[in-house]
């Protein structure tokens, strides 16, 4: 993608975006369609100033308390793919990585907590704000009213986006262990590996996906990274959920 590419610049059909390319993949497609809002989220000044050791530790501390409210929702939608996935192989990668949410990244959360002075009566149950209640509706609703497709819509777009800025900042020297860890968690080889195995299963499932549930997808997937920003800038103080979560998927 070329500077001041948008969605709109890119085929709205993925047969017309694979018609040329003898290598194309549904997640390319789809991510360029989600096109600036993409770019917007990958290299928000949140993550560069995470990566910079700039970030101001309110700005995280909020941030970390919706993320680790929004976990349950995260693990809850994982947890509905292993029961959609197509066999055992791919469920058994789920749950591997199911594994790494509920215990690496829970360990990670009340160290982060503990240094940032957050007591547990504060993080446990904190009030959500718009745009983590609108990230929490578009996992639920596409767990409700989708299969394994729908559900690889919001999950990929949602580790993809951290492995791509994660990946970017892996050499940063934050200074913080709670931002070098958070780096770390996303940077890693396994992790990478996971988030690029997510992407050939929906790469699968787009494939042979008809035209209309297609559409329903790349409105899924284009949904999330929106939020993904939006979720970056709320830990700014801006609580502005962006509008779109009214389709019926």
């Amino acid at each position: 993608m070329t500077a001041g590419t948008t969605g709109s610049d890119v085929p709205a059909t993925y047969e017309a975006y694979a018609k040329d390319r003898s290598d194309a993949r549904f997640t390319d497609w789809l991510r360029a369609r989600a096109e600036p809002d993409w770019s917007a989220a990958v290299e928000h000044r949140f993550v560069a100033e995470l990566a910079s050791g700039e970030l101001d530790e309110a700005v995280f501390g909020r941030y970390l308390q919706q993320d680790y409210a929004f976990l349950d929702e995260l693990v809850g939608t994982f947890g509905h793919a292993v029961g959609e996935a197509p066999g055992m192989a791919a469920r058994s990668r789920l749950v591997a990585f199911l594994g790494t949410l509920t215990d690496d990244e829970n360990d990670y959360f009340e160290r982060s907590f503990e240094a940032l002075s957050i007591p547990p009566e504060t993080y446990t149950d904190p009030e959500l704000t718009l745009t983590t209640r609108a990230f929490e509706d578009l996992l639920g609703r596409a767990r409700a009213e989708g299969g394994y497709a729908e559900t690889l819509a919001v999950l990929v777009p949602a580790e993809w986006i951290y492995r791509s800025w994660a990946t970017a900042s892996s050499d940063a020297e934050p200074g913080a262990f709670y931002l070098r860890e958070w780096i770390d968690l996303h940077a890693n080889e396994n992790f990478r590996s996971f988030v690029g195995w997510l992407r050939e299963e929906l790469d699968r499932e787009g494939a042979k996906a008809s035209p209309r549930r297609r559409e329903r997808l790349q409105r899924l997937f284009a949904r999330t990274v929106k939020l993904e920003g939006a979720f970056f800038e709320m830990a700014y103080g801006t609580d502005e959920a962006p509008s779109g979560g009214d389709h019926s998927w």
